[in-house]
């Protein structure tokens, strides 16, 4: 089934903090502990207006010194309860952290643990405890469940070093982890397309596709519609990536790294942002084709591509196509 979500603000959203755990030069009271904070960020999707994920939780577990839990509402780093998350009768659920992802993007991101004393050492695993109350409303008005499987997000854990201040941000690519399951009136949000990044090792960017590139290759620019995207922007490790190398969002051994929709902003401009990346070389392409289920394999033809660096702590300004 085709899913095609349609953004409210542009490119990478960097909403829940999920902790970006960078070193840094803090000590802590205990020689054997560190400091932990996390945030959530989102690359969006390209016909929604809206994508609520609601946390209930953070733990980090598998450091031989027992769970490390952070709910919601706690008072141990966790951050306070907010009433975006509501249930069957329209009343706030109670200890959960409504998130819209939409609302943060590119270099932006929203803490969900600040400042927490854990116990130093490597964690082989972090959880994000999902509550009921997550949805995602589409453009023409509709909402829908967003459900999320087993209402627990996994993924490896990082290492700690004691006396050591780390900030991590968990960036969801919702591109690739919003599907639509055939014949069933809920959304799923998979673990494909999160990744977590240490903030002192990443970089952004805030860019803008040439219109004279869209133009020669056909895109459809200028829409009435500006919630319309015009075109997409792939991001591929390595440099002097060839087009027939360029997988979509279904490949989970050669996709990209990230992807995002290109959006005309009424006046001149077509716009992208994509947040979070890990610094090193990258291969930009861009493409008229802006279906990409994470599904099913979709045929992309890119018409323009070029080499980019990403440094650490650094936003790169980019007018992709400028010089063709």
């Amino acid at each position: 089934m085709q899913f095609k979500l349609n953004r409210v603000m542009q490119m990478t959203a960097a909403v829940l903090a999920v902790g970006t755990l960078a070193a840094c030069d803090s000590s802590s009271s205990d020689d054997n502990t560190a400091i932990f904070s996390l945030a959530v960020s989102d690359a969006p999707v390209d016909s929604a207006e809206r994508v609520l994920v609601c946390f209930s939780s953070v733990e980090l577990v598998g450091n031989g010194e027992g769970s490390q839990r952070f709910e919601v509402g706690g008072d141990n780093g966790a951050v306070p309860a907010n009433d975006l998350c509501l249930d069957d009768s329209g009343n706030p659920i109670p200890n959960t952290r409504g998130v819209d992802l939409l609302t943060l993007q590119g270099a932006n991101a929203e803490s969900l643990v600040v400042g927490a004393e854990v116990p130093a050492g490597t964690y082989g695993q972090m959880r994000l405890d999902i509550a009921n109350g997550s949805e995602i409303e589409l453009t023409d008005g509709t909402i829908h469940d967003l459900r999320v499987p087993s209402n627990q997000l996994r993924l490896d854990g990082p290492t700690l070093t004691a006396n050591q201040t780390f900030n991590y941000t968990l960036e969801f690519d919702l591109r690739k982890a919003v599907v639509a399951p055939p014949g069933l009136p809920h959304y799923l949000l998979k673990p494909r397309g999160l990744r977590l990044v240490d903030n002192a090792e990443v970089g952004h960017i805030e860019g803008q596709v040439a219109e004279t590139l869209l133009l020669e290759n056909e895109c459809a620019v200028a829409p009435e519609d500006l919630t319309t995207p015009v075109a997409a922007v792939y991001l591929y490790n390595g440099h002097d990536v060839d087009f027939a190398d360029m997988s979509d969002n279904s490949d989970d051994e050669n996709g990209p790294y990230a992807s995002t929709a290109v959006f005309f902003d009424g006046a001149a401009a077509y716009n992208f942002a994509i947040g979070f990346i890990q610094a090193g070389q990258y291969t930009i392409a861009v493409t008229c084709d802006t279906e990409d289920d994470p599904e099913e394999e979709t045929e992309l033809n890119f018409f323009h591509s070029e080499n980019i660096d990403i440094e650490q702590g650094v936003t790169l300004e980019i007018v992709v196509g400028a010089d063709s």
